[in-house]
């Protein structure tokens, strides 16, 4: 029983390191292929991948901004500190929320699309005919892909900040003693531009990472449509995870 544990536990580790390695690998030849940008393909990709995204990215942070309003702003009146209600929204919209769920929304949507995309070329056997015609992969499907979303996501992240604040704003005039002088002056005492862009950085590295994990599950896909499903699914679960442990060193570095 004891060894059995030991011999799982070890395949689990030595499948983890083989996935790491050859995402690294996926990485640099990714790099390396950048010089054959096709702007063609990262437009239609730009459109494809963060353009159709923002409804959904637009209504989850809506609401989001109007939670957390509601969720402070009572217990704020109530201690006679609302003139930060607006400060702290903006604060913890521009270097958490917005970067952390919009990378969610576009793992969710734009991890699952690109590896259900490229999955279902690998077991059709589309990516051997690239092959066959002398098209590099990398530099044909990873490279557009990888570049549209680091400059997509950090698009939909000032979206983000803005319809989060415009939602915080109307549940916060509700409340007695909250403003628009208060809410918005609020802002202009606490909030920095650094909260902003620190955020924008943080997802640009979620939008590669995105892109990155999108690909490698999708080059990888094996066992037909079941594979493809599988691939999907993993690939969704890796991203967030992987979204989640870099979020908390990308904020080490940029805030501390």
């Amino acid at each position: 029983m004891l060894i059995e544990l030991f011999a799982r536990t070890g395949r689990i580790v030595i499948g983890f390191l083989e996935n790491i390695g050859q995402v690294l690998i996926l990485t640099g030849q990714t790099v390396y292929h950048l010089r054959h940008l096709n702007s063609t393909l990262l437009v239609r990709q730009m459109a494809h991948l963060g353009a159709d995204s923002l409804p959904i990215v637009l209504l989850t942070m809506l609401f989001t901004g109007m939670v957390m309003t509601v969720q402070t702003a009572h217990e704020f009146v109530k201690y006679g500190v609302q003139s930060s209600v607006g400060g702290l929204v903006v604060v913890a919209m521009g270097r958490e929320l917005s970067p952390v769920l919009t990378g969610v929304v576009v793992a969710g949507r734009v991890g699952a699309a690109i590896t259900a995309e490229i999955g279902s070329m690998k077991v059709t056997e589309q990516i051997d005919a690239l092959r066959v015609m002398a098209v590099n992969p990398v530099a044909y499907l990873v490279v557009p892909r990888l570049v549209a979303c680091m400059i997509m996501a950090p698009v939909l992240v000032v979206f983000a900040d803005v319809i989060g604040t415009v939602g915080s704003y109307m549940i916060a005039t509700m409340y007695p003693g909250i403003t628009s002088f208060t809410f918005l002056n609020s802002i202009k005492v606490f909030a920095v531009p650094h909260d902003i862009i620190g955020g924008l950085v943080k997802s640009m590295f979620f939008g590669a990472i995105v892109a990155i994990i999108g690909c490698h599950k999708g080059l990888t896909t094996a066992q037909g449509a079941e594979g493809v499903g599988q691939a999907t699914t993993a690939s969704v679960v890796l991203s967030i995870i992987l979204i989640f442990i870099s979020n908390y060193f990308l904020s080490v570095l940029l805030y501390r």
